[in-house]
């Protein structure tokens, strides 16, 4: 692409603007040094919906909560859709909890010394329950060796040791890789796939696609914890024992309505091993 050729005042502000960024140096230092006093967050919701910068602003305010609640300075944390982009952040950042979808969880897991806290229900999130629909076919037999529209292949281990509880492995279809939730819903419809690979979040969108009321469900998952509270292996002893007393009064109080905003539901403590069988099944 050929280079931009700017104008003189504008080449005159560039470098004015170069002038004030190194003039205000030394304050950028200042608060980037501050910065570890805010306890970090990362929010991963693979296959997430609606508009990120949205979904930022309702985490912000949540957070904001979260360190009045348990005696923090502040919080600070960046939602994600995708696991890549997700573990970067994580790198850099060393954050001391997370809110992650379950698939994330156990592909994170490892890496991170991430530990479950607690679990919570998400309004409309999706992952909780994974389903097999087609418009023609009645039976997932029927769908094996079949075109599968999905958007959930990214993690091929989670959906063949976890999610289909040896009822299936994506290899038994065509797969047809989708990008985006509603895109796979049309592919059916549409005849571009025979069946799919939803999720509950989908099944419910269904009702409000143009043809979608053709559509059935023909296999089910058990149900999943839509949102796993955990925390990261760099996280302070302190920060964890505090952060883990108060996790379930998140939502109340003070905290309830940005819980609402953030579709965050009735987080419920667990134990450290509450998810070993699904563990176990994913590391085969």
């Amino acid at each position: 692409m050929a280079a931009l050729k700017l104008p003189t005042i504008a080449l005159a502000s560039l470098a004015a603007a170069a002038v004030l960024a190194s003039a205000a140096a030394p304050v950028a230092h200042a608060a980037a040094v501050a910065e570890p006093s805010a306890v970090g967050f990362v929010v991963v919701r693979e296959a997430g919906t609606g508009s990120a910068s949205t979904a930022q602003s309702y985490l912000d305010s949540l957070l904001a909560s979260v360190a009045h609640q348990n005696g923090w300075e502040s919080a600070t944390g960046k939602y994600f859709t995708k696991r890549s982009k997700a573990k970067a952040f994580i790198e850099q950042t060393k954050p001391s909890f997370g809110f992650l979808s379950f698939g994330a969880y156990l592909g994170l897991r490892k890496a991170y010394g991430i530990t479950p806290v607690a679990v919570a229900d998400a309004s409309a999130a999706g992952g909780a329950q994974y389903f097999v629909i087609s418009k023609d076919h009645v039976t997932l037999d029927g769908c094996k060796g079949k075109t599968l529209a999905t958007n959930h292949s990214r993690d091929a281990r989670f959906i063949d040791h976890v999610v289909s509880g040896d009822a299936f492995d994506l290899a038994d279809f065509q797969v047809v890789e989708t990008t985006r939730p509603v895109q796979t819903i049309k592919a059916v419809i549409d005849g571009e796939a025979e069946c799919a690979l939803v999720d509950d979040s989908q099944v419910l969108a269904m009702g409000e696609v143009e043809g979608g009321l053709l559509l059935r469900p023909l296999w089910s998952s058990q149900k999943l914890p839509a949102v796993i509270v955990v925390s990261f292996g760099s996280a302070p002893a302190e920060q964890v024992s505090t952060f883990t007393s108060n996790v379930e009064a998140m939502c109340e109080g003070d905290g309830k309505s940005t819980c609402d905003a953030a579709g965050l539901k009735a987080p419920r403590r667990i134990a450290a091993d509450a998810f070993a069988a699904q563990q176990a099944a994913y590391d085969q």
